[in-house]
């Protein structure tokens, strides 16, 4: 039992004026709210009230100990009334971490109506391709592309993203549009370099998966690069779609190879210490995150 409860049973005593009384409003038995305060008295070392068959008054001790309370119980409501406002007004600095990529070609579309939403939580965006320390550097999220080591943080998973293929309308215009993976042997194909893998593109053929071992004239490690490659019509090539969903959905880039290109799905994932999660200003963050990922992109 809780010191503050055992102080709530005591201001309610006095208050009623007797056991009976308060142990009707506590809903209890006037035995166990006897019980209550000779334990408190016992704890304390002190008499806190004098009991007679006609009524009870209150020790020295215990008048100062009723002034203690009163505030201690007071301090108490505030500080949940508190907590309840915050729970439907989130409020306070809300520390987030993500990749240059992903902030440049998603968050930065949705946060204006995320603040909008929540124009008490003062967002701080950091923006970083090194891995950061979420604990000592105090970041309340981060937000992860890819498969993620195991870790003691707390993984909330946003959605899913892919892979997709795709060329500008110049290009096409100029160079035709591939009608099946071979064709592209004679397409210059700009790579993503950095992984292997990047460099081997998988299309499904009913003896399984072929990976593709495509060629160009161009490489860089940076998407950023390469997507401004493709949009000035120098040639195909393949990224993520929470990169080039944006251009696509506008006309500026053409899928192709859909029917048998594999996406290679990924997750996108929002990292929290433990704990960090309850805090209303990034749970509606996370919230708001996945409410907004709809087919491989935030919308």
């Amino acid at each position: 039992m809780s010191a503050s409860y055992e102080m709530a049973v005591f201001c309610r005593v006095v208050e009623a004026g007797s056991f009976a009384s308060a142990a009707d409003a506590l809903n209890l038995s006037p035995s166990a709210v006897s019980k209550i305060i000779s334990r408190t008295e016992d704890r304390l070392g002190v008499r806190l009230l004098t009991r007679t068959t006609r009524k009870l008054s209150l020790s020295a001790e215990g008048e100062t100990y009723l002034g203690h309370a009163r505030r201690i119980l007071s301090a108490i409501e505030d500080g949940e009334t508190d907590v309840m406002q915050s729970s439907a007004n989130p409020s306070g600095r809300l520390r987030v971490n993500t990749g240059t990529v992903f902030a440049r070609h998603q968050l930065v579309n949705i946060l204006p109506q995320f603040l909008c939403r929540y124009p008490n939580i003062n967002l701080e965006l950091g923006v970083s391709d090194r891995q950061v320390d979420l604990v000592s550097e105090q970041i309340d999220v981060a937000i992860r592309a890819g498969a993620l080591a195991d870790s003691s943080l707390v993984v909330r998973k946003i959605g899913d993203s892919a892979r997709v293929i795709c060329a500008s309308p110049a290009y096409l215009a100029i160079h035709g549009t591939p009608k099946c993976a071979a064709d592209l042997m004679d397409h210059n194909c700009l790579l993503l370099s950095g992984q292997s893998s990047l460099q081997h593109w998988p299309f499904s053929t009913p003896e399984g998966v072929n990976r593709m071992t495509v060629h160009g004239n161009f490489s860089t490690d940076n998407a950023d690069v390469l997507l401004e490659m493709g949009l000035n019509g120098h040639g195909i090539i393949r990224l993520a779609k929470l990169v080039v969903g944006k251009d696509m959905a506008a006309g500026k880039l053409v899928p192709l190879l859909e029917d048998t290109h594999i996406a290679e799905n990924f997750p996108i994932s929002a990292l929290m210490q433990p704990g960090r999660y309850r805090a209303p200003r990034v749970r509606v963050f996370v919230d708001f995150l996945a409410e907004r990922f709809t087919d491989g992109q935030f919308k």
